[in-house]
């Protein structure tokens, strides 16, 4: 099994190091991955948080694209330099300095520049992360006079729109909350949400979460009094609600593909009434891309 082990991190890591090469520009020593390979050039890689572009034409000349901020407005040098690289033979007016637009812009050109060249875009609409999470939580919108926290794991799946990555996902959400002696109260959850990132970069996103449809499956052990004589009754429930639960989360790179989520969830609902307890919604999660 080690063995294994070792093999496929020896393909993981031969991989990476074919997936980029070193180049010195304007003295700077860069790491950059070859997007489009042709007539003209196009390379990429996240350095210091940020994407950054570069074109290398025919004789190896290797240029970076750039959109320089002067007095609160953008420049769109990019778009400049690109017209001179292609002879003004394609419009840039919806350009945007991405890199599925990028690609699809080289890719064009080289296609009319070289009638041999074979043409690598292909559009993807849609993006997907899937991730897994644990943590603990009150039930703020369950009676719990005690304010008792009990665990809960769960895992999802977040649609995003475009390559690029964009502030909107929606995401499918499969959560459970664990039962225990203090607090006999369990819940399995589906729902479906949106999310919409205040700050998005390449290393760190924070976001505002709403769940509007949840559908649970609950187990609940409640005291009667029934004559002065205290017995207990189990509850099982189904309910289907449009609550739009409010929540807060982040994602924290760690790898070109996988991410460190932290999430405060259940802060307030605009259908579901608080039943006296502050949100303790805390989770921890590892998430990936598709």
């Amino acid at each position: 099994m080690k063995k294994i082990i070792y093999l496929f991190c020896l393909v993981l890591s031969f991989s990476f190091a074919e997936a980029q090469e070193t180049y010195t520009i304007d003295g700077e020593i860069l790491e950059l991955k070859t997007e489009v390979d042709g007539e003209l050039d196009l390379l990429w890689n996240i350095i210091d948080s940020k994407y950054r572009y570069f074109i290398r034409t025919d004789d190896d000349t290797i240029v970076e694209l750039k959109n320089t901020e002067i007095d609160g407005k953008f420049q769109q040098d990019y778009k400049t330099l690109l017209n001179e690289l292609t002879n003004d033979s394609m419009s840039t007016k919806r350009l945007n300095l991405t890199l599925f637009s990028l690609k699809e812009f080289i890719d064009t050109y080289n296609s009319t520049a070289d009638s041999s060249y074979q043409s690598t875009a292909v559009r993807n609409t849609l993006h997907f992360r899937i991730g897994v999470f644990g943590g603990i939580t009150n039930s703020p919108f369950v009676t719990n006079p005690e304010n008792l926290t009990t665990p809960l794991f769960g895992g999802e799946l977040e649609v995003l729109d475009g390559a690029q990555i964009s502030r909107h996902a929606i995401f499918l959400q499969a959560k459970h909350v664990i039962e225990q002696d203090e607090l006999q109260y369990s819940t399995t959850e589906f729902a479906l949400g949106y999310r919409f990132r205040v700050i998005n970069k390449a290393s760190f996103s924070l976001y505002g979460n709403m769940k509007f449809a949840t559908l649970n499956f609950s187990n609940a052990t409640i005291l009667v009094n029934n004559d002065d004589v205290i017995t207990t009754e189990e509850i099982s429930d189904i309910s289907f609600d449009v609550p739009f639960i409010f929540g807060i989360g982040a994602d924290i790179r760690i790898t070109e593909n996988s991410f460190i989520t932290l999430a405060y969830n259940e802060l307030f609902a605009l259908f579901l009434d608080n039943q006296g307890n502050f949100s303790q919604d805390f989770a921890v999660g590892y998430k990936f891309n598709l």
